[in-house]
């Protein structure tokens, strides 16, 4: 019997030690906010008891070591309740002590305001924007199906694990919440559950004038198997519960009804215990309502021993490497693959792939939309790697990320996965990015998605989560500019690219061609410690086949796609520019050089990369003493760091027009002719 078909741990703890282990929860909860002067102690306090059911019970976990890729999956959507997930992680045994409790919301501690991937052993996510990490618990739910579909054979089921998320009324009022439920339900995620507090507060109070529907009704009409409501109080109740949802041939969602602030007399189920300090009395008087008569910080052996799982975890994890050693003996080049997938390396002939993609584009030399380039470097890339999975909200056509390698991915009525490799996410682009997240923080795969560059609005959140966790996702978004053309000001992206410029840690390239296309891509998926966006055309690009073009270089955001006709002494001026306006800037410095005025073409496909590189490439692109004007089919503000007080931008600081692609830029005055005259402005007045 493997561990996941074992639904009651037979030596659970007696309702007493129980109620004793929930109140622990309670106590580090209201103690650290206390300390702290800020904080949320009311769901902690409120979801107590189903944090003992869940993870005294069922939580199938190694503390000692948080990387084991068969563990269950926690997630805290509700993360603004992060001292109900600090004070289980302490308390069976992860490697985070009662000093670092003592810390909450302190500067560099392990136990900041939020829950941080990355930073606190046993965290799976970040979360506290509400619905994001449901959402992000259905792309682990989904990942692990894929895999499991993937790797286990009869007899050697090694990707066996379920996914858990606590959530409350505010992430399933979020709007991300109900795309990623829709989705879990039409995959049948049956190892995902959600456990939803239902205790009716927010921080305005009741809940009721504002969230009154049948949350129980709107997830059976996703296509999920509903519980509840049992009593949130109640440990046996919710182990039940969690019992019958392991059984299940769908998602499931337990409703448990729950006080916020249990146990603390005066402020338990108001909003006054949601998002402050209960206060040194109310704290006392909690203390002694609850039976606790422990100081601040202070837990007994005893109930240390009753929620200590290091010894357990252990086991757990030794029992599937067994597996996994009888896996590898009866399918070595399976687990070769999947153990070089979940540690996140690319095939060994990953760089030799690239290396003729880019060949290939050198020597066809077509003209195309860079989003039809970007899919020829797809047809390549996805067949040398495995684990990339694409998809589309509902624009496969225009976006085209699918491939001869990625069939579209359809799971039946009784589960069962088809190995396709391309998702069709409907017209849900924050659900689609959210879930991609959490596909890429479960491991094993590389998720790429795609929608129109102007609603990366949508899903804005969730591309800035991935930055923050510093995810390897890649974000797709074609129909880039005013090229869109007759769809008119609604769907053409001005003000897009320079504001996603702006997410830190996120790499946006928007490249010029077929090779600058293909060596983003590579970038995209080599990048191991955060997310990349790339913008691509609808519009076709030529292909100039005397720029200069190094791949090397091209890597590094910024190059001299073409040199001043008699070289860099007798340049005048540097023209930059990016994406469709590369083509632009060549006919420009043709004109100029005809008029006596040699300039430098210098292509941007990223100036988030091109920033990180070090001052002697970056002056020896742009050579100081020589003005420089940048032309760019989006808002301007961003370029002026580049060409500073002296030089000039040429860009789009208002909304598009709906008519022929041509006839808007004509209309803009993103021309030849003006780009002529405002690089002769310049350097007459440099």
């Amino acid at each position: 019997m493997s561990d996941q078909t074992v639904l009651v741990r037979p030596d659970a703890p007696g309702a007493s030690l129980q109620r004793d282990m929930a109140n622990a929860i309670r106590a580090l909860a209201m103690d650290a906010v206390q300390l702290a002067k800020s904080g949320h102690p009311g769901a902690p306090m409120g979801m107590a008891e189903i944090a003992v059911a869940l993870w005294a019970h069922h939580l199938s976990h190694n503390p000692g070591n948080p990387q084991w890729i068969n563990r269950d999956r926690f997630v805290l959507s509700n993360g603004h309740g992060s001292m109900l997930l600090y004070a289980l992680l302490h308390l069976t045994g992860y490697d985070l002590s009662i000093d670092e409790l003592k810390r909450f919301r302190q500067l560099h501690s392990q136990t900041p305001g939020h829950p941080e991937f990355g930073l606190t052993p046993g965290v799976e996510t970040t979360t506290g924007p509400l619905g994001q990490g449901f959402a992000n618990a259905v792309g682990m739910a989904l990942a692990e199906k894929l895999l499991a579909a993937e790797f286990n054979r009869p007899g050697h089921e090694l990707i066996d694990h379920r996914t858990w998320v606590f959530l409350g009324d505010g992430c399933l009022m979020e709007g991300v919440s109900h795309e990623a439920a829709s989705l879990a339900g039409v995959w049948r995620l049956s190892k995902l559950t959600a456990i939803y507090d239902d205790n009716g507060i927010s921080i305005d109070g009741q809940v009721q004038p504002w969230f009154a529907e049948d949350t129980a009704a709107r997830f059976r009409a996703y296509g999920w198997h509903v519980i509840g409501p049992v009593d949130g109080h109640d440990v046996q109740a919710v182990d039940e519960a969690i019992t019958r949802s392991k059984l299940s041939d769908r998602p499931t969602l337990i409703v448990a009804r729950t006080v916020i602030g249990h146990g603390a007399p005066n402020r338990a189920g108001t909003a006054k215990a949601h998002g402050e300090p209960l206060g040194d009395a109310e704290v006392a008087a909690a203390r002694q309502a609850l039976g606790w008569p422990y100081a601040p910080f202070v837990i007994p052996a005893q109930i240390y021993a009753a929620w200590n799982a290091r010894e357990a975890g252990s086991q757990r994890e030794a029992r599937w490497q067994q597996r996994l050693a009888a896996y590898r003996a009866a399918y070595p080049p399976l687990a070769q693959l999947l153990e070089r997938r979940l540690a996140g390396k690319l095939p060994e002939q990953f760089e030799a792939t690239v290396s003729k993609a880019v060949a290939r584009a050198c020597e066809q030399r077509e003209a195309v939309a860079t989003r039809r380039a970007s899919q020829i470097a797809l047809e390549v890339l996805t067949a040398a790697v495995p684990e990339l999975l694409g998809g589309s909200a509902d624009l496969t056509g225009s976006n085209l990320t699918q491939t001869a390698a990625t069939p579209p991915l359809r799971i039946d009525a009784a589960g069962r996965v088809n190995g396709g490799r391309h998702i069709n996410y409907g017209v849900r682009e924050f659900g689609m990015c959210a879930v991609a997240n959490g596909l890429a923080l479960h491991g094993g795969l590389i998720p790429y998605v795609a929608t129109f560059l102007v609603f990366s609005d949508y899903a804005r959140n969730a591309i800035r989560m991935a930055a923050l966790m510093r995810q390897r996702v890649v974000f797709v978004m074609t129909h880039d500019s005013i090229g869109l053309g007759e769809d008119g000001p609604t769907h053409q992206a001005v003000e897009q690219l320079a504001s996603l410029r702006l997410i830190p840690h996120l790499h946006v390239w928007r490249p010029a061609d077929t090779v600058e296309t293909t060596v983003a891509w590579a970038q995209a998926v080599k990048r191991s410690d955060g997310p990349t966006l790339l913008a691509l055309s609808r519009q076709s690009v030529p292909f100039d086949e005397d720029a200069q073009r190094d791949p090397g270089l091209v890597a590094r955001g910024a190059y001299v796609f073409r040199e001043a006709p008699g070289g860099l002494a007798k340049a005048r001026a540097v023209i930059m520019a990016t994406g469709t306006e590369v083509a632009l800037a060549v006919k420009a410095q043709a004109q100029l050089y005809q008029q006596g005025l040699a300039v430098r073409v210098v292509s941007v496909p990223s100036t988030t990369v091109f920033d990180q590189q070090d001052a002697a490439y970056k002056s020896a692109v742009l050579p100081e003493g020589l003005p420089r004007v940048a032309v760019e089919a989006g808002v301007t503000d961003g370029w002026w760091k580049y060409v500073r007080a002296r030089g000039a931008v040429m860009g789009v600081d208002r909304f598009g027009e709906s008519a022929p692609a041509a006839e808007v830029y004509q209309h803009l005055g993103l021309t030849v002719s003006q780009l002529v005259a405002t690089v002769g402005e310049v350097v007459a007045s440099h």
